[in-house]
C-alpha cells in the first residue's frame, strides 16, 4: 500500500488501489503551483486515506477543481474535481519506488517554452 507525505512530514496518507493512470500536466496552474509540470496518479476517493491532516489546506483554483496543499512546508499534495469521486495524487509526496511509470502528458498546448517533451508518451493539448 502506497504511503505518501508533504516534505515536512505533516500531511502523510496512504493510497488502497494501485498507482496508475499517471499524467504529467502541463497547464499553466500546476506549473505555477510546483514550479514545472506536476506528476499526478487518478485513483478513486474512497482510496485516499489520512493519516495526519492538520495542516492540509484546500484552494479553490477554479470552478472546476481545488488544490490540497501542506500550509506549513506548501507541498502540492492533490488536485481534485468538484463533484467527483476521483482524486490525484502527487507522484512525487509517494515514498519509495513505487514500481510505476508516466502514461502521458496533458496541457502540453500551456507548457514552459524552457523545454522539450521528447519520452514519445503520447500528448495531449487539454
Amino acid at each position: 500500500m502506497p504511503e505518501g507525505s508533504c516534505l515536512c512530514g505533516a500531511v502523510r496518507f496512504t493510497v488502497t488501489e494501485p498507482l496508475t493512470n499517471i499524467a504529467a500536466c502541463h497547464c499553466g496552474q500546476c506549473r505555477k503551483q510546483s514550479g514545472h509540470y506536476w506528476a499526478a496518479a487518478e485513483i478513486a476517493r474512497e482510496s485516499l486515506s489520512m493519516i495526519n491532516d492538520a495542516t492540509l489546506r484546500w484552494y479553490q483554483s477554479s470552478e472546476k477543481a481545488r488544490r490540497g496543499f501542506c500550509a506549513t512546508c506548501g507541498s502540492f499534495l492533490f488536485w481534485e474535481p468538484i463533484d467527483s469521486d476521483r482524486i490525484d495524487v502527487a507522484m512525487g509526496a509517494i515514498e519509495g519506488p513505487t514500481a510505476t511509470r508516466l502514461d502521458r502528458h496533458i496541457f502540453v498546448a500551456e507548457k514552459g517554452d524552457y523545454y522539450d517533451i521528447a519520452d514519445g508518451l503520447p500528448q495531449n493539448a487539454q
